[in-house]
């Protein structure tokens, strides 16, 4: 059996179900956000959690410079803020949404399911990403819906 290609890679991790987010940041007035499925808890005692962020993006360097970042649960009707978060130049994706500074001053998306507020305890560097470990220090509950699920290239429901 050969090496496992790129493409072979990518298909087998499409078959992996997720959770979509958008995880945002500030910083002196300047705020970036992008969209995330690769995000999950670590701990309980501390509250940890964990995003993947492509190392060269905007709001990665952004999140680097001010040390914190919110995670924003996005509901089964928010593929578009997924899709606008993920492909319109960064100077935009807040033009479309409605949004407000959370208790700790980070960006959170209206309508979500709900939302944290973390500072970064932890990073590594891997490959063509930078995993940041950041401890809660605030959150909310918003809406009581299903989540935005996403497998195989496509945005699914839950069904009962």
């Amino acid at each position: 059996m050969g090496q496992l290609t790129t493409r072979e890679f990518r298909s087998i991790l499409g078959r992996f179900a997720s959770g979509v987010t958008v995880v945002t940041t500030e910083l002196d007035g300047e705020i970036g956000g992008m969209t995330v499925s690769a995000f999950s808890s670590v701990a309980l005692e501390p509250p940890l959690v964990l995003v993947c962020l492509t190392i060269d993006k905007p709001a990665t360097k952004l999140v680097f410079r001010s040390g914190r970042f919110a995670v924003n649960i996005l509901s089964s009707g928010q593929e578009q803020v997924s899709e606008d978060f993920a492909y319109l130049d960064p100077g935009e994706r807040f033009d479309r949404w409605e949004w407000a500074p959370g208790p700790h001053g980070l960006p959170l998306l209206a309508g979500t399911l709900a939302s944290l507020e973390c500072r970064v305890v932890q990073r590594y560097e891997a490959g063509d990403h930078v995993i940041f470990v950041g401890e809660a220090i605030g959150g909310e509950i918003g809406d009581d819906e299903d989540p935005l699920i996403y497998t195989q290239g496509e945005y699914r429901r839950l069904t009962p």
